[in-house]
């Protein structure tokens, strides 16, 4: 299999995985919401890869996924898609730019995701495990720290979301508080091993990476993508840079080539979603033209990473069909992406019942509905019980199926993935629909309804899609070659379309506001880019 030969079933499937992914992430937001797509994706690329040595590593495939593509959801962008809008030639100019910049960003880190297992189960630890049984211990220690950050935080500096700027913790609204605990995370493992190995010398680069580039750009350079949002886009830059600086170190060049290529067809994605929401409006059309954007984006970013993964699938290593891992690992894997994530996101569907509903009080026999383990909420609600149940249910069911097959669960790794595959899916559209159901009107159709006809889509492509793809195997293969010409065609990639983007725009709109956001000006006396700290006892902008 190659670029030129990818078969349409693999690349749709791809498609309509991170559209369906990315329709609800719009509807969660942040980095849980971003995780949705990136394991669902992952799941997608396994399952009609045609590589049967993948389908044994195929919850290891979503999980990575899932953390890569988490990553970009830090990032504020719905001031840049304004920029696109300006009347300001200079600015829609700066807005489409940046647009391209932060898909970039975000679908780089996604497709180093999501490519990870592909090259790190292949590298050998000892002779009975490969070097990605490194990464389980310190990932679960970082998703430790970071549970410890949401619980001290809230029950120490607890502020309102639209206040956050009153906490002493502020800093440009960055995340470098959970970037500090990742490192520190990663330092004690590295204290209780004895020495830095592959899996925390990655962490430690992406983490240091991160302050570099966020101390570099935003505080030593004063570059401010949309003063006041924040500039966690500059701790991605950082992360990308230090994600392709171990890939030096370890000669991983194949992993620098996902990376890259998955990041330039992604800010074509992002960019180019938000143009055809502008040709979509200038139609006079009404409908939901920001979901359009959004799943169209989703859409693009899928058949870019089935793009970057054609030319993958036949020059990565063979993996070994019956490796070696503790059993924890795999119970681990599973339950981060069936339970913890469904959790982190579908909370937030609980929460809005309890907001909007009258007839759902805050408690209920004293235990409030939704505690989200949080002191200001009230630490575990209905829901927490519940998903507790479920956490202990898919664990001991996990775990006894690991000696003793159970039979609705499949004996072949392929019909595990299914099942994985599926799952998840309709977790995922079922608790998305549902929150969505209570303010529902004809203008969540297009959202709603878009997603689940191609979630139907989808689910018969995962069904049949393998036995119509053809067997592929893997191979040793060097992409240094490659690496030399990449960047030069992704900056040319990335002038050519933010020239033309920024043209059809001028093109149809000239020096007028297009319709659907705010008038935004960065540029001159006319700019409308607040430029200092929000102030104490006001909403932040």
């Amino acid at each position: 299999m190659d670029i030129v030969s990818l078969p349409w079933e693999f690349v749709i499937l791809c498609g309509l995985s991170l559209c369906v992914g990315w329709g609800i992430r719009g509807n969660f937001g942040h980095e849980y919401g971003a995780a949705l797509p990136g394991a669902l994706t992952a799941i997608a690329i396994v399952l009609l890869s045609g590589r049967e040595d993948w389908y044994r590593y195929v919850h290891f495939f979503a999980l990575f996924g899932a953390v890569g593509w988490s990553f970009g959801g830090s990032m504020s962008y719905m001031m840049v898609v304004g920029y696109s809008h300006s009347p300001q030639p200079k600015t829609v100019l700066y807005g489409f730019a940046n647009l391209f910049v932060i898909g970039f960003l975000w679908a780089a880190l996604g497709g180093a995701g999501t490519a990870l297992p592909a090259f790190l189960a292949s590298i050998e630890h000892t002779q009975s495990t490969s070097a990605l049984t490194l990464f389980f211990t310190p990932v679960c220690v970082v998703f430790v720290g970071w549970s410890l950050q949401a619980v001290l935080i809230d029950r120490i500096l607890a502020t309102k979301r639209m206040e956050r700027h009153e906490s002493p913790l502020y800093w440009f609204d960055t995340d470098w508080v959970a970037a500090l605990v990742a490192i520190v995370s990663t330092v004690i493992v590295i204290l209780f091993r004895g020495g830095i190995d592959i899996a925390t010398a990655l962490i430690l680069y992406m983490g240091v990476g991160w302050f570099v580039g966020f101390l570099l750009l935003v505080n030593v350079f004063k570059l401010r993508m949309t003063p006041p949002r924040g500039d966690n886009w500059s701790g991605c830059v950082g992360m990308v840079a230090g994600l392709l600086v171990f890939c030096w170190q370890y000669d991983l060049s194949g992993l620098a080539f996902a990376t890259i290529l998955t990041g330039i067809t992604g800010g074509v994605a992002f960019s180019f979603g938000q143009l055809l929401k502008i040709l979509g409006i200038c139609t006079g059309r009404s409908t939901n033209w920001h979901s359009v954007m959004e799943q169209t984006q989703g859409f693009l970013f899928g058949i870019g990473i089935a793009i970057t993964f054609g030319f993958l699938i036949n020059r990565t290593p063979i993996l070994n069909m019956e490796p070696t891992f503790p059993r924890w690992v795999e119970v681990f894997s599973v339950f981060c992406v069936v339970i913890a994530l469904t959790y982190l996101n579908y909370r937030k569907a609980a929460q809005t019942w309890v907001d909007i509903v009258d007839s759902i009080t805050d408690k209920m026999f004293g235990i409030p509905w939704v505690g989200w383990f949080r002191h200001t909420r009230g630490w575990i609600g209905w829901f927490e019980l519940f998903y507790i149940g479920l956490g202990i249910a898919l664990v001991a069911i996990l775990s006894f199926n690991l000696k003793n097959p159970i039979p609705f669960i499949p004996e072949s790794w392929l019909g595990k993935g299914q099942l994985l595959y599926l799952v998840f899916l309709w977790c995922m559209v079922i608790f998305n629909f549902e929150r969505a159901l209570i303010n529902f009107s004809a203008g969540r159709m297009i959202t709603e309804g878009t997603i689940t006809f191609n979630a139907i889509i989808c689910t018969v492509l995962v069904s049949i899609g393998p036995h119509l793809i053809s067997s592929q195997t893997g191979s040793e293969f060097s992409f240094s070659d490659w690496l030399m010409y990449l960047p030069i065609w992704g900056i040319g990639i990335f002038v050519g379309t933010t020239l033309l983007f920024w043209g059809i725009k001028y093109a149809i709109f000239k020096d007028e506001h297009a319709p659907g956001a705010a008038v935004h000006i960065r540029f001159g006396e006319e700019s409308n880019a607040p430029k200092a700290k929000p102030k104490s006892g006001v909403p932040h902008p």
